[in-house]
């Protein structure tokens, strides 16, 4: 099961890059994506795949919600922070942690460290002291 969803994931990214749905795009699209190197080798549960996914469809509305408040409110306080990667994290999930911190309008994903750390740009708003 985990399988098919690291074939729907590079799929997925395929469609996305390319914005072509014809039959040759199709097929060299799972082509690439059986081709890719670590899909065999995936070792992420289902219930992991699960909760990322939850967290995704969680941070759409919150996206929203962080872009009205930019708008709305001024954000003009960086900072830049180092948070560990959850233990365990196959590359497949590592993307998409990476892309879950990136897809708010307040935060972006500077550096992966192979350490096991990410390096995130948060843009915030300066508390009045």
């Amino acid at each position: 099961m985990v399988g098919y969803l690291n074939l729907i994931l590079r799929l997925t990214i395929w469609f996305l890059l390319t914005a072509d749905f014809s039959v040759a795009n199709i097929i060299i699209g799972i082509s690439i994506a059986l081709l890719l190197p670590g899909g065999h080798t995936a070792r992420e549960s289902l219930k992991d795949w699960v909760r990322v996914l939850g967290e995704i469809m969680a941070a759409i509305p919150q996206a929203y919600v962080e872009a009205f408040e930019m708008i709305l409110r001024p954000h003009n306080h960086e900072d830049i922070t180092m948070e560990q990667v959850k233990p365990g994290r196959t590359p497949g999930l590592i993307f998409l942690d990476i892309f879950l911190i990136t897809f708010t309008p307040k935060t972006v994903v500077l550096k992966y460290h192979e350490a096991g750390w990410y390096e995130v740009h948060w843009v915030r708003r300066r508390r009045k002291e």
